[in-house]
Order: structure tokens, then sequence, then C-alpha cells
């Protein structure tokens, strides 16, 4: 009750939210992303790679019930916010931010679809496919695409293992796509 009353719950919610945006961040910004998998070093490629990691945390607790839900829909809010904030960053005005990121919110979703199909049909190629067309649409024949797709796949398998007790403390664990994407 006093939790509540004087708001200490929802601190320690918004660290819990804190610590898995800043996790999946940091799993985005593996360098080999960008050197080897050539996923452009660009703000719609470190977006692509954000969103990519999200997708996967999102379709890991989609299913779950309670207090999953409130975490999922915090953090894809903290997305967004932060999603708005690089967007004015770049230079772009009051009037553009909203048209960004309704664009940005369609592009998001549009690929939490696609991706979360393949994977649930286990289409890997159908995967390496979405993620081409997404992630790096003017390489033609994208050799990132593949490397990308199996890393996606098993950080998918990793996080369906991990129990959503730790993952509701913030504790969230991707592989290493340095290490061929161990965990």
């Amino acid at each position: 009750m006093f939790q509540r009353l004087f708001g200490f719950g929802q601190r320690s919610r918004r660290a819990v939210i804190d610590a898995l945006y800043e996790r999946i961040v940091a799993a985005s910004r593996q360098p080999i992303f960008y050197s080897d998998m050539q996923v452009p070093d660009t703000p719609l490629g470190r977006f692509e790679m954000i969103a990519l990691h999200m997708i996967l945390f999102l379709r890991r607790v989609r299913a779950e019930k309670g207090s999953a839900r409130d975490v999922a829909q915090e953090l894809t809010d903290l997305f967004f916010r932060d999603v708005e904030h690089a967007i004015r960053e770049l230079g772009i005005g009051d009037l553009g931010v909203p048209k960004r990121i309704k664009k940005l919110a369609r592009m998001f979703y549009g690929r939490a679809a696609a991706y979360g199909d393949a994977l649930d049909a286990g289409d890997v190629a159908a995967l390496e496919a979405a993620l081409a067309r997404n992630v790096n649409p003017e390489a033609e024949g994208w050799a990132g695409a593949r490397p990308l797709a199996a890393y996606a796949t098993i950080a998918a398998a990793g996080l369906a293992g991990q129990e959503l007790e730790h993952l509701l403390a913030g504790d969230i664990s991707f592989p290493d796509a340095e290490a061929g994407g161990s965990m």
C-alpha cells in the first residue's frame, strides 16, 4: 500500500524498463552488425537494429498476461520517445515530427508482423528476405541478411528460454553476434 501511495512501485518499474531498454540498445549496437553484416551505420540503420531487438523482446512476452503486458507497453512507449528525441536531434521541426513518428511506427509494426510471422513459421528464408528488404534495401544481394537472420533466430530461441520473472526484473540476455550468436 505504501509503495503505491508514495510511488515507490513506479520507480522500481521505471528502473526495470530502463534496464531492459539499455540492454536492447546495447545488443543492437554490437559492432559486428555495422562492420561484417554491413547494416548501414546511419540513424535509420540504428533504428532498424533497435527495432529488431525490440520486436524480439515483444514477441517473447506477447502471450504473457498482467505485468508483462504493462512492461511491454511501457518499453514500447520509451522506444518511441527515444525515436522522437532522435528525430528532433536530427533537426526535424515540431511540425514534421508527428509525420515522421507515424511513418516510423508503421515501419516498426510492419516489421514486427513480417519478422514475427517468419520466426513463428521457422522460415529463415522469409526472415532473411524481410531483413534484406527493410534493413539494407539499397544493397542488392545484401550479404548481411543471412547472418542477421541467423542471429535473430538464435536470439528469439534464447529469449524463449529466459524466465519471465528474470525479464520482468530487467534481466535480459541477447546473443553475442561476434561469437556466432551464442548466448
